[in-house]
């Protein structure tokens, strides 16, 4: 079968690294091709080159047989290629119907017309999305409906999914891969990365895995299962690291001190009479759907929003009522959030490793100890962390934007840790990230438990819940609806729960 797509021999160096080396990979016409590989590995390197985002060092991209290459996304949109991203792409300032039609705009616009047309379009995906709602309002979950909405729209030939279900729900997931198959249908040549390698297993025609920067196999997706993938991407199998230990401990850890009590929370429509407390070394999983409430209570918690003035319910830490109006009393209190949206919220992406953990090693200080920034230190700390969660860096000065997915989220966690809190709570510690990562990540969280630290993991992954969890508090409509030791939770449980 011919090739849409061919990359033939290429190569992508940064500061003489390469993050791709002598890959050549193919995309057929009205294929499903799903990529893989570890974090670093370079899908996302070898998906930009296609979609015009960033340029080769060396080798050569065929279209329909002809040499190309793009110097912008715009130049690969108008030779049909276009690429859903990891981090959205969006406009945060406008709306949804206003960044679905970016870029498309005719002479005279009709506003309730686009609008009525962003609504159809969106209701004909089964996206539950409001095209009147500014981008920024919105969860991660909807952005990246917003922006898989928008290349469809496009009707481009190849359509480029950097994770794209990272954030959907289950019944959205089942949409979604509904619609990658529809498109197929329609004559659409698809590429989606994926962590979650029942995906690609499930959906794909072919399998492509990436492993430091090179091509290890490329075959039908019949002929491989989840061990052989894992095999492939870093060389040795993983299953039974990822979750073993939830198994082999059963009950869980036990309780510790109280360390925080929340009664009858309340934010708007969103959070609604919510109460739950949480221990002191335990792992405490919030599961529920989008929408249910887990985030923000989080973010209540953590001073970043706030809860309703009156009749807004209590928050007790050791005891202690509080009520922040900012997170950097929190944090000199000892509460830590790790946002879900690593790229938005979780670190300054032109600024180095070192100087990303040295802002929030400040905030957690007085101001007044803020004044003299010793540089040495600086660069220690960084080096210690990046040794402890084995971020992946030419050296501690390289910037984060520079770095994979999952080291990015490494800094995030370890940007957190630096603030030495006592209470930290993980929103979707592992989103976007590779097995190997999980694997780490999964680790690195259950040792701060076994420190005695207070942790709460809010995870759209039941697996993940079930597995890292002591014990699982059930979100619905704004509130905890039920309570699961890890000897009773099954997913069949907690999903009934979450829905009913």
């Amino acid at each position: 079968m011919n090739a849409l797509i061919e990359m033939q021999n290429v190569t992508k160096e940064y500061r003489g690294v390469a993050a791709l080396n002598n890959v050549s990979f193919d995309l057929r016409a009205n294929e499903i091709h799903g990529l893989v590989g570890e974090n670093g590995a370079g899908k996302s390197t070898l998906t930009k080159i296609m979609a015009g985002v960033t340029e080769a060092t060396r080798g050569s991209m065929l279209l329909d047989g002809k040499v190309v290459s793009f110097k912008s996304p715009a130049e690969a949109l108008r030779h049909g290629v276009t690429m859903v991203f990891q981090e959205t792409s969006l406009v945060p300032s406008m709306t949804v119907a206003q960044n679905l039609y970016l870029g498309d705009e005719k002479l005279f616009n009709r506003l309730r017309g686009i609008y009525i047309a962003a609504q159809t379009f969106l209701n004909s995906m089964n996206f539950d999305v409001d095209p009147w709602s500014k981008v920024a309002t919105l969860g991660a979950a909807k952005k990246q409906m917003v922006e898989i909405a928008r290349a469809v729209r496009q009707n481009a030939r190849v359509i480029i999914f950097d994770e794209p279900t990272a954030s959907l729900t289950p019944e959205e997931k089942y949409y979604f891969f509904s619609l990658m198959k529809n498109l197929k249908a329609r004559g659409v040549s698809i590429v989606f990365i994926s962590h979650a390698l029942e995906e690609a297993l499930q959906n794909a025609d072919r399998i492509s895995i990436l492993r430091d920067g090179e091509l290890v196999v490329t075959d039908l997706a019949s002929k491989f299962d989840r061990e052989k993938i894992i095999r492939a991407m870093v060389g040795r199998t993983l299953s039974n690291q990822l979750y073993q230990r939830r198994a082999a401990e059963g009950a869980g850890r036990k309780a510790g001190a109280k360390v925080l009590s929340i009664k009858n929370l309340s934010m708007g429509r969103v959070v609604r009479n919510n109460s739950f407390t949480i221990y002191a070394g335990q792992i405490t999983g919030l599961f529920g759907l989008i929408g249910s409430g887990r985030t923000e209570t989080a973010k209540i918690i953590s001073g970043i929003v706030k809860r309703d003035f009156f009749y807004g319910g209590e928050v007790h830490l050791f005891g202690k009522a509080i009520r922040y109006r900012v997170p950097r009393p929190a944090v000199q209190d000892g509460i830590v959030y790790v946002t879900e949206d690593r790229k938005i919220e979780g670190f300054f992406e032109t600024m180095s490793i070192a100087e990303n953990l040295q802002i929030n090693r400040l905030s957690a200080l007085p101001i007044e100890s803020n004044m003299v920034v010793s540089m040495s230190k600086m660069q220690e700390l960084a080096a210690t962390w990046s040794k402890a969660l084995n971020i992946r860096a030419i050296n501690t000065n390289a910037r984060v934007i520079e770095l994979s997915g999952g080291n990015q989220q490494k800094v995030v966690i370890a940007k957190a840790l630096v603030q030495k809190p006592k209470l930290i709570i993980f929103d979707e510690p592992t989103r976007g990230v590779d097995v190997g990562a999980i694997a780490e990540i999964h680790q690195f969280i259950n040792r701060l438990a076994d420190d005695g630290i207070a942790v709460v993991v809010i995870s759209s992954y039941l697996p993940e819940i079930i597995n890292l969890s002591d014990r699982i508090l059930v979100y619905r409509a704004g509130r905890v609806v039920e309570e699961f030791s890890p000897a009773e939770a099954t997913e069949e449980r907690i999903m009934f729960a979450a829905v009913h």
